[in-house]
């Protein structure tokens, strides 16, 4: 087994950053392609976004086991595989003519996504220590916010100018060329491997799961979260069928609130010492009324600048309730630190998949109100599990 050099350090850490938003980059750079994909492909709304369902639900599955093997058979051999499974499914999705080969490599991409994004984040738990370490996974939610804002971007141009099946081949042929970068550079990091013990590990899941505050905890983060795939799911049909905008309008818009939610965790960080339940409390109120304003606006005057003025205050906010509550989360165990990251990561997605598309399968997109009343139902959903957090909260501190 080859062990880390010394003296790769350095471009090992570049090369653990620029995969950690590999999650983001596997679905948010193919959004403007969802109309073309459907009419490429001769198939429905619901068939293409089930591409994106299938993914979250294979990623977040996998992320709540995923650590355990890579603690007990290693980081590098895993991460070397999944790029090249990864750089295959890729290209099998580029050639493919049927939708359900397609959902196929998307759940391979949730597996192989999940071993690479886990693997990286432990790389800097075994080479990094002390302030050095604090400093690195500070920059975690910040490199990961890069994928909404970056991906959509070059995917409406790719879409425009190459079709939807460049998106796949530029990120195959962006795993290929980690592969090779990780085969020259790279090397196995962990020092002490761990026996793998199946009961013991969901044991202490199911006793997470168990905690209510974890429980509720991890509904408000998957609520959050699932305003930002509604939107993925729902607005480039939207802005392409009902705007008649192109994708590169589309990629433009998920740029903007890719940037909203950025500046929304921001936020949140700045503010993690105000009182919880009063800051939170605010927010979900302002969120609610923004909500209602989008629905009731007359649709003789709702435009494609007032549907994304309303969606970046919704993000805004989403963003800042999402950077609480993991928080929150992560701090509830902290003996055991990093399942209780991956069982967050992991519930997150399955809860993420689960919401988005039951709504989006409900609420077709069609307008600026079918879109508000989808963001509706995720914010009534926030105020009703908020308010269980909150009693739960009163009632510990009595």
């Amino acid at each position: 087994m080859r062990i880390i050099e010394k003296d790769h350090d350095g471009i090992g850490t570049i090369l653990a950053f620029v995969l950690i938003p590999l999650s983001g980059f596997a679905t948010d750079i193919y959004l403007p392609s969802l109309p073309d994909m459907a009419n490429k492909l001769h198939a429905t709304h619901a068939e293409v976004q089930l591409t994106i369902v299938f993914f979250l639900i294979s990623y977040g599955i996998s992320q709540l086991f995923i650590g355990s093997l890579l603690d007990s058979f290693g980081r590098f051999k895993i991460t070397i595989v999944a790029l090249l499974l990864f750089s295959i499914a890729s290209f099998t999705i580029a050639n493919a003519h049927s939708v359900y080969i397609i959902y196929l490599m998307r759940i391979i991409h949730g597996i192989t996504v999940a071993a690479i994004v886990v693997g990286k984040r432990a790389y800097f738990v075994d080479i990094f220590s002390g302030e050095k370490l604090k400093h690195y996974t500070s920059l975690f939610s910040i490199v990961w916010s890069s994928a909404p804002i970056i991906a959509p971007f070059f995917g409406g141009y790719l879409q425009t100018a190459f079709g939807w099946e460049s998106n796949f081949y530029l990120i195959g042929y962006f795993a290929l060329i980690m592969l090779v970068l990780e085969l020259i550079f790279g090397g196995e990091s962990l020092k002490v491997y761990q026996k793998f013990h199946f009961k013991s590990i969901v044991q202490i899941y199911g006793n997470m799961i168990k905690t209510l505050s974890f429980s509720l905890g991890l509904i408000m983060l998957g609520l959050s979260n699932s305003m930002f795939m509604v939107y993925g799911m729902s607005g480039p049909f939207i802005i392409e069928h009902t705007f008649h905008d192109s994708a590169i309008t589309t990629g433009y818009c998920s740029l903007a609130l890719g940037v909203s939610l950025l500046l929304g965790g921001f936020l949140g960080k700045a503010m993690i010492s105000y009182p919880f339940v009063k800051k939170l409390s605010i927010a979900i109120g302002i969120q609610f009324l923004i909500t209602l304003a989008m629905i009731l606006i007359p649709t003789a005057h709702t435009n494609l600048i007032t549907m994304m003025a309303f969606a970046f205050s919704i993000h805004f906010i989403a963003g800042f309730v999402f950077n609480n509550y993991f928080s929150y989360c992560l701090g509830l165990f902290p003996k055991n630190a990093g399942i209780a990251s991956g069982v967050t990561g992991g519930a997150l997605y399955v809860i993420t998949s689960i919401l988005s598309y039951g709504i989006v399968s409900v609420i077709p997109a069609k307008s600026q109100e079918s879109l508000g009343l989808s963001y509706m139902v995720l914010v009534v959903l926030s105020i009703l599990t908020f308010m269980v957090i909150r009693k739960k909260t009163q009632v510990s501190a009595v």
